[in-house]
Parts: C-alpha cells; sequence; structure tokens
C-alpha cells in the first residue's frame, strides 16, 4: 500500500466571494481526497488575511506572512479587494506581494468552454474551442517602477511616471515556458503578443527573445500579433489558438476576454506558478471579490475548483486533476448553473453537486 501524500495548503480566502469560493474549493477537494483511499489529503492552514485584516491592522497581512506561507506545498486563494480599501493598496499589499517575493512568474490562464455553459460566441456552438493564456507574471506592466511628484505645484500640476520593465531574463523564461506547454497540446502553437509597434524597446526586446526561443522549437508553429490584433483574433477566429503567450498586463486583459467568451469570469480558473519550485505556487479564480453579491450565496465556485485542478496537476496528480475537470463537465452539462451563466443554483447547490459528481 502507497505512502498517505498530505499536502500542507494555506488557504488565504481575503475578500468578498473569496471566502465562499474558497469554502467550497476546500469541501471538494476534500471530499476527493476522502475517495482516494488514503492515496493523499490535505493539511489546511487559513489565514485571515485581506481588507477585513486591512482595517484592523493597517496592513493587508501580517509582516511575517512570506516567511510563514515560505514552506507550504501551495497556496490556495479567493480574491482581494474591497470599497472601503484602495485597489492599488490592497492588490499590491496582498497579492501582488506573494506572486511577486515568491517570483511566481508564470501565470497560467487556460479558457475552456463548458457543457451547458452559453457562450456570447456563435462559433462555439458548433466549433471546438480550447487554449490557454500564459502571462508573464513577475514584470512587465506590473512591475511597480515610477512615482508621483510635483503636487507642490498645486492643482492640475502633478507628474505621474509608471515604468513597464522588460529583462531578457524574464522574456526568456516566460516564452521558453510556453513553448513547452504547447508541445503537450494537441496543437503546437503559440501566439506571442506585444504592441511593439508602439512600445518600441521593451516589447520589440520580447520580440527578439521570442524569435530566438522558437527557433530551438522547429516542432511549434508560431505567430506574433499586435495585441488589439489579437483581442478581435480571440473573437473572430479562436480556433487559431492554442497557447497565447503575453505580457503581464496584455494578458491580463486578453485572459479575461477569453473568460467572458466562454461564459463567465465566474468559471476562470489560474495558477500563479514558480516553476522551480523554490516558492510555493498560488492557485485562485481570475474574478474579483464582487462586493455586490458578497454574502448572498450567488458566487460561481468553478473557477476555485478549476484551480485546484490545476494544484493537483502542479502536485503530480494528473489524473485526480481529470477527475476533478470531469466533474466540472458533469455538472455544467446537468445544468447546475448559478445565476452569472443563466442558471439559478447557489454556490452551495454547485458545491454539493460536485462532491456528488466525484462519486460517480
Amino acid at each position: 500500500m502507497s505512502e498517505l501524500r498530505t499536502f500542507r495548503i494555506a488557504a488565504i480566502p481575503a475578500d468578498g466571494v473569496g471566502t465562499e469560493v474558497v469554502a467550497a474549493g476546500r469541501a471538494v477537494l476534500d471530499a476527493l481526497a476522502a475517495g482516494s483511499e488514503g492515496a493523499f489529503a490535505f493539511d489546511w492552514q487559513e489565514f485571515d488575511w485581506g481588507c477585513e485584516y486591512y482595517a484592523r491592522t493597517g496592513q493587508m497581512m501580517a509582516d511575517d506572512g512570506l516567511d510563514r506561507l515560505k514552506d507550504f506545498d501551495a497556496i490556495y486563494f479567493g480574491a482581494v479587494g474591497w470599497p472601503s480599501v484602495p485597489d492599488d493598496v490592497s492588490l499590491w499589499g496582498l497579492r501582488l506581494k506573494i506572486c511577486q517575493n515568491f517570483d511566481q512568474w508564470a501565470n497560467v490562464r487556460p479558457v475552456h468552454f463548458l457543457s451547458g455553459v452559453v457562450s456570447p460566441l456563435r462559433k462555439a456552438d458548433d466549433t471546438e474551442l480550447d487554449w490557454v493564456v500564459v502571462r508573464e507574471n513577475s514584470e512587465g506592466e506590473y512591475a511597480g517602477l515610477g512615482g508621483r511628484n510635483l503636487s507642490g505645484r498645486g492643482p492640475g500640476g502633478e507628474v505621474a511616471v509608471q515604468s513597464s520593465l522588460f529583462t531578457e531574463v524574464g522574456c526568456e523564461r516566460i516564452i521558453r515556458f510556453a513553448f513547452d506547454l504547447a508541445r503537450t497540446r494537441s496543437r503546437r502553437k503559440v501566439s506571442s503578443v506585444t504592441k511593439s509597434n508602439a512600445q518600441q524597446y521593451g516589447m520589440v526586446l520580447w520580440d527578439d527573445v521570442f524569435k530566438r526561443v522558437a527557433a530551438e522549437y522547429p516542432d511549434v508553429e508560431t505567430e506574433s500579433v499586435l495585441v488589439d490584433a489579437m483581442s478581435a483574433k480571440f473573437v473572430l477566429r479562436p480556433e487559431d489558438l492554442s497557447v497565447v503567450v503575453a505580457s503581464n498586463l496584455n494578458a491580463d486583459i486578453l485572459s479575461d476576454l477569453g473568460s467572458a467568451l466562454a461564459g463567465s469570469l465566474g468559471l476562470a480558473a489560474s495558477a500563479n506558478l514558480n516553476p522551480e519550485r523554490r516558492f510555493p505556487s498560488m492557485f485562485e479564480p481570475v474574478h474579483g471579490s464582487a462586493p455586490d453579491i458578497a454574502g448572498q450565496g450567488l458566487a460561481n465556485p468553478i473557477g476555485a475548483v478549476g484551480s485546484a485542478a490545476l494544484m493537483l496537476e502542479h502536485f503530480g496528480l494528473p489524473d485526480q486533476a481529470a477527475r476533478l475537470n470531469k466533474a466540472i463537465e458533469t455538472v455544467t452539462g446537468a445544468g447546475i448553473l448559478t445565476r452569472d451563466v443563466g442558471g439559478t443554483a447557489s454556490t452551495e447547490d454547485v458545491t454539493e453537486a460536485l462532491i456528488d459528481a466525484l462519486g460517480n
């Protein structure tokens, strides 16, 4: 009999619906583990960091938070943000603080079109669509370089400078990651997205690195597309996509577009990976904290559960990840849907249905 594998997971529900979807994901993962005949289990520790913590302490996470997180096998994150805290404070004080300090440089965001979910894209009715957005997650437009000054000039005189950072190392590692991922997919293709006609330094560097790395992958089809043209392609020719790799901001926007085309941001999963495994990786749904529906049982837990499947793949449990994804397809295919995708089911209804589907 194989030895029980216990994974230590730091749960950070954070704000709004994050608390609801993390609870749902934990329940589904624990049910999956309970049905594994002792093959694996989860040891959870929950941290109450977020905007309520900020209201009490003046900071989004504990001073020693990173040190407390670094020895976990993974981090399971909910959503950050609340109207009482400026968005730049909440984001930089928690999610980005973890991502950047743990060098989670690869953000993987699959775009899945699920059974039973109506897409606003007519092409999805009769065309198989499935692609993944690979987002550079450590630099680019989210490097945090710049500042505000000259406010002493008086009203209207202040100046703000926001600088993007592109390094050859940062570009190469995310582009190479995308090519390696493409080799695992049925269609071996990488689409690189920039705006190098207007941003002639950082994104031209990206283009140069892409060409150099692509030469090492002759078995992978490639294309380079400007971000505005790629936005149109997501809508008009999505069947031509497999792996889309882009900078921090461009991939963030494009992946949200992809999720909306699939039916809802509530369906979208993501993984913030430190591929070298020097630090724990973090898994979270793409959606925000949704203060307008928080606490009402309306949140869609599919994105959080899909993120849990990505976590299982990271742990080397692809069969268990496939079971979780199959349960998602079973539930949505049966029409058990939350309000954001046209249904009437509650968060609890979908969670219970997912657990039931795991037993089939």
